[in-house]
């Protein structure tokens, strides 16, 4: 947490990799969409057909995760709607187990820090829904596929 952050709400490591996915990205759908094109009436039997329109899928599927790369490099991340936690939001949470694990706030994996001090926590998931409106000192519980778990929420600090 102590890189600087850009207007978009990315620090410069998310930032770089989100431009280097971007960049991948776009690379793989040059190349399909000219597998596309070459596709368009050299189809023979009903394989070259179906390889021909999961390719023309593929290629929808690439432009919508590239518009969606595209925004967040150039817009940051979509605002939270109060359903969920602010992007950069940082909890301290102890666990059953006794664990206490700092956990920030991401809207994309690609924000996830690789420095090993903080953990990821999407809003998104059975966790972050679950932590909505709570405040230090609250016994959280929410459903993972290991049933129920219950978490101690220690601190909570909201982006500023």
């Amino acid at each position: 947490m102590s890189e600087a952050v850009r207007p978009s709400g990315l620090t410069g490591e998310a930032r770089a990799r989100v431009a280097a996915e971007l960049a991948r990205l776009q690379e793989r759908r040059d190349r399909l969409e000219a597998e596309v094109r070459n596709d368009r009436g050299a189809v023979s039997d009903h394989a070259d057909a179906a390889d021909a329109i999961q390719r023309a899928d593929e290629l929808v599927g690439l432009d919508e995760r590239l518009a969606e790369l595209d925004r967040l490099l150039h817009a940051g991340p979509a605002p939270s709607n109060g359903d969920e936690l602010p992007f950069g939001t940082v909890v301290r949470l102890k666990f059953s187990d006794g664990d206490v694990v700092t956990m920030q706030v991401i809207s994309v994996i690609e924000e996830a820090s690789i420095d090993g001090e903080t953990e990821a926590l999407t809003a998104s998931s059975p966790l972050g829904q679950a932590l909505v409106g709570r405040k230090a000192g609250d016994k959280v519980s929410y459903t993972t596929p290991q049933g129920e778990q219950q978490v101690e929420l220690l601190d909570v600090k909201y982006p500023s």
